[in-house]
Order: C-alpha cells, then sequence, then structure tokens
C-alpha cells in the first residue's frame, strides 16, 4: 500500500464509523471505496443462516462499465459461492471462464471472505469488466476494504441485538407497568365491595333499612365497575394483539350516528346533541365497533361536560369520511390532551369512575377501520374530537 493511498485509506475508515444506520454508511464508503480502488461492480453477500448457502445480495452497486450486466458474473455469485466453500480469497480472469471480443463478457473477479471473530460473516465480490488485472497492491486495498466493511457489519449486528434489547426492556417496563396499574385499578372496587359487605354482616349492628339499601347500592356499582373495568381490559388486550374478531359490512354512517345517538340520550336523560350532516356517506365498517367509540364519546361528554351542548358533524375530506364531535364544555388542560388516548390514564382532577381504558379502545378501533382519531380542547373552551375513516370504500349518495 503506497503513501499516496494513505489519505484515502483513512476516509474510507472515517466513512465506515460516521454514519449510524449502515446503508448510509455503505454508500458513504463507496465514495472512498472508488478513490481508492478501481472497479465496474460491487456486491455483498451476507451469510445468515448456514456456511453453505448464500443469501441475496446485501447490498450491491455498479458504477462503471456493467451497469446494464445482468449476467451472473455482473455480481460474482459463482465466485462468492467459491469463497464460502474455501473460506479463502479467490481471484478469477477471463481466460478461466469466458474468452469474448465482448468486454462485458471479460469479468475480472476478486472474492474476499468478510470475517468476525466469529467466523465468516459473508463476501465481498468486486468485478472489472475488461480489466485490468488485479496486483498484489491492489488486492492489499481490497482486503483492508473487505476488514472494513466487516467492521462495518458487525456495527450493523451489535445495533440490532442493542435494539432487540432495549425493545424488551421497554416491553418487560409495560408489562410491569400494566400489571401495577391493573392492580391498583381492580383493588378499588374490590376495596368498596368487601368493605360495605363486611360492614353489613356485622353482628353487632343494626342497619335501618334506608342505610342498607344505600350500601347495596354502591356494593351493586363497585362490581358494574368492575365487570366493566375487566371487559374493557380484555377487549383492549384482543384489540392490540388484533384477536377481536370484527365484521366489516357497508354502514351508512349518518344512520349509525343517529342510532349512537338515541341510545346515548336513553342513557343519559339530559344529554344535549345535536346532528350536522353535510353528507350521507356509505362506508365499509364493523357497525357494532363503530358505535361503540360514538357511545363512548357520548358517555364522556354526559361525564365531564354535563349540560354542554354536543354536536356531531359529518364531512368529506380530500380522501376520507371526517366525524367532528363537539362540546362547549369545560375543556382540558394542554398538558392532558396528549395522553388522553393511553390506556389507563384519567385527567387529574376529574373524578369519575371510569376505567381509563375507553378512549384507548377508541384508538384501536378507528385505528383497526384504518382510520384515525384524534383531540384538541382548551380550558374554557370545549372539546372537539375528530375521527377520520377511509372513503375508498365510500359511496355518497
Amino acid at each position: 500500500m503506497t503513501d499516496e493511498h494513505i489519505p484515502d485509506i483513512l476516509s474510507l475508515a472515517e466513512a465506515v464509523t460516521q454514519k449510524t444506520d449502515w446503508k448510509e454508511a455503505l454508500d458513504s464508503v463507496m465514495v472512498a471505496v472508488r478513490s481508492v480502488f478501481l472497479f465496474d461492480n460491487l456486491a455483498l453477500y451476507v451469510i445468515e443462516n448456514s456456511f453453505t448457502d448464500l443469501t441475496e445480495i446485501a447490498y450491491a452497486r455498479a458504477v462503471g462499465r456493467g451497469q446494464t450486466a445482468g449476467a451472473d458474473a455482473a455480481w460474482g455469485v459463482e465466485i462468492a459461492s467459491q469463497v464460502i466453500e474455501r473460506d479463502e480469497m479467490v481471484v478469477t480472469v477471463p481466460g478461466e471462464l469466458l474468452a469474448s471480443d465482448n468486454r462485458i463478457n471479460e469479468p475480472f473477479l476478486l472474492g474476499l471472505p468478510l470475517r468476525t471473530h466469529e467466523g465468516l460473516l459473508g463476501v465481498l465480490v468486486f468485478v472489472r469488466f475488461g480489466g485490468p488485472a488485479y496486483t498484489e497492491g491492489q488486492i492489499q486495498r481490497a482486503q483492508f476494504i473487505a476488514t472494513q466493511f466487516s467492521s462495518l457489519f458487525v456495527r450493523k449486528k451489535l445495533k440490532e441485538e442493542v435494539d432487540a434489547l432495549e425493545n424488551a426492556r421497554r416491553l418487560l417496563e409495560m408489562q410491569e407497568d400494566f400489571i401495577a396499574t391493573i392492580s391498583h385499578e381492580l383493588r378499588t372496587p374490590l376495596g368498596f365491595i368487601k368493605g360495605y359487605c363486611t360492614t353489613l354482616l356485622r353482628q353487632d349492628t343494626v342497619w335501618d333499612e334506608a342505610t342498607r339499601r344505600e350500601f347495596l347500592q354502591i356494593i351493586d356499582e363497585e362490581a358494574d365497575h368492575l365487570n366493566e373495568l375487566i371487559e374493557n381490559v380484555l377487549e383492549s388486550a384482543r384489540l392490540q394483539s388484533n384477536t377481536l374478531p370484527m365484521q366489516f359490512l357497508p354502514v351508512r354512517l349518518d344512520a349509525l350516528i343517529r342510532d349512537a345517538t338515541l341510545r346515548s340520550q336513553t342513557r343519559y336523560k339530559d344529554l344535549n346533541v345535536r346532528l350536522n350532516f353535510a353528507i350521507s356517506p356509505t362506508i365499509k365498517a364493523d357497525s357494532v365497533r363503530l358505535s361503540q367509540v360514538l357511545e363512548n364519546l357520548f358517555s364522556n361528554a354526559a361525564k365531564y361536560a354535563p349540560g354542554a351542548q354536543i354536536t356531531v358533524y359529518v364531512t368529506q375530506e380530500e380522501d376520507s369520511f371526517r366525524i367532528r364531535f363537539v362540546d362547549n364544555g369545560p375543556g382540558i388542560a394542554p398538558e392532558y390532551v396528549e395522553h388522553l388516548f393511553q390506556r389507563f390514564y384519567r385527567v387529574p382532577g376529574q373524578g369519575g369512575s371510569g376505567s381509563g381504558l375507553g378512549l384507548f379502545i377508541c384508538k384501536q378501533i378507528v385505528e383497526a377501520h384504518g382510520g384515525r382519531i384524534s383531540v384538541q380542547s382548551a380550558p374554557g373552551k370545549g372539546t372537539t374530537f375528530k375521527i377520520d375513516l377511509p372513503a375508498r370504500n365510500g359511496l355518497t349518495f
């Protein structure tokens, strides 16, 4: 390796370490490699499953005369197999392969093993069409380049392992948080039920009928709360794992909203709803699940914005049908808005007996329809939920 190549060799080593993404690093390395070593095509084969079978090319670039060549020799498949079989460098010249007046049919091939401390990683193949032959000095430079590529793929593997460990750590934290949260949520209604049952069973006290009914009413409500919590937890888990069955059929969106409104008004007598439909679209949806989303929004409005005017709009956007659920209630502070769709999240100070799973489930259902749900709110300015459902399956009448 001559002194004049030292700056280029250093730039090659720097290019290997500068990029975090391995494909971006390879693109940067390619520029440095061309300044150090002459070639027309370059191919990288990486072994993943065994030391006898080649995988597909992990990376390839045609920069010279072979840019349109389609034969196997253009990418050195055969020589790569030979390198793996022999576990050593292989050099071939046209006389050993094919004699032709067409320079593309005269490949000079250089195959170099990519090694790590664990063994053979893959093969780096250089192709020159029509020469010149590889000199001893050029082969030394190519071997140095191969070590740089080996280092790059070792970094890639290490990054993948670190990412896998980080994902596993995050998953474990999520599981631990979930267990801690659900344990707390279950203890609350169970505590009420146990406490009032124990009180009613006391033999040293006689309760009057009104007090006894009050205690039984609390037990009944907390049992309902506990049942709702368990159902929501199971449903959210099935939604996340894509195991909750859904039946997508043509549905009139305006009719579905009217039905959900009537059911909610039956349940919440003071619910003040105005419907404002610019269109009456038909979409493919699971009507039961989509109604569940709407009824949850009505339920939240009844709990946290009692007496507020609620207006439901349906409009068509560029590629979706949009439902806007607008109330003029007290609104929500900005620092809480971004957390509303998180599992078990409840806005501090709002009270109520919700599980904190309703909006999380709504988000999962809307996304299962290929849509998106979002929220805008500010104190004193009400709250607006927007549901965008894809219009590709819709027909407007």
